[in-house]
C-alpha cells in the first residue's frame, strides 16, 4: 500500500497500518475512524484526508461523520477523560457542583484539555444511569452517587 499521509504526521506508518487492516469500502468508515482515534487520540485533518482517499469517498463525508458522532474528537484529548452527566436526575442531585469541583481541581472548563494533555473534561447529556445520580465516568469507569469530595479523591488517584 502506498504511503497516504504527508511526512508532517507523527505516526504515518502506524496510520497506514490501521488503514490496511480495513477493507477499502465505505461501510468501514466508523470502525476505521475508531481505530485511528485509538492510535492518535483524535481524528486529525491528515487522517481524515487519508481515510477519504483510502475509502474513495469525499473528505466532506468523513468530516461529516467525525463531527456528527460525539465519540470522535478533532483535537487531542487528555490521557484521562473525565465525563460528568448533566441529565435531569444528575442535575437535580448536584452534577453542577461536581463539574465545578472537577474544573477547579484541574484548572480547565468542560470541553477543554489540560496543557500537559493529562486530563480532558466533558459534559454528557445522560449516561442512562439515573439511579446512580450524580454520575461521573473517568476513563470508562462509572462512579455513582458522586460527591465533590469523592470527585476530588478520584482525580487525586490519577495524578
Amino acid at each position: 500500500m502506498e504511503h497516504l499521509l504527508p511526512s508532517t504526521v507523527e505516526q504515518p506508518l502506524a496510520l497506514d497500518a490501521v488503514l490496511a487492516r480495513h477493507h477499502p469500502e465505505e461501510g468501514q468508515l466508523i470502525p476505521l475512524l475508531q481505530d485511528i482515534q485509538d492510535l492518535e487520540g483524535f481524528i486529525s485533518a491528515e487522517a481524515m484526508r487519508a481515510t477519504a482517499a483510502y475509502l474513495n469517498i469525499p473528505q466532506s463525508s468523513v468530516y461529516g461523520v467525525v463531527t456528527f458522532y460525539s465519540q470522535f474528537h478533532l483535537t487531542r484529548q487528555g490521557r484521562h477523560i473525565v465525563k460528568v452527566c448533566q441529565g435531569t436526575a444528575c442535575h437535580v442531585r448536584g452534577a453542577s457542583e461536581i463539574i465545578r469541583t472537577v474544573s477547579a481541581r484541574l484548572g480547565i472548563k468542560p470541553g477543554e484539555t489540560t496543557a500537559d494533555f493529562e486530563f480532558s473534561v466533558e459534559r454528557v447529556a445522560c449516561f442512562g444511569s439515573c439511579a446512580l445520580a450524580p454520575v461521573m465516568v473517568v476513563d470508562g469507569k462509572v462512579y455513582g452517587n458522586v460527591t465533590p469530595e469523592m470527585a476530588t479523591e478520584i482525580l487525586e488517584t490519577l495524578t
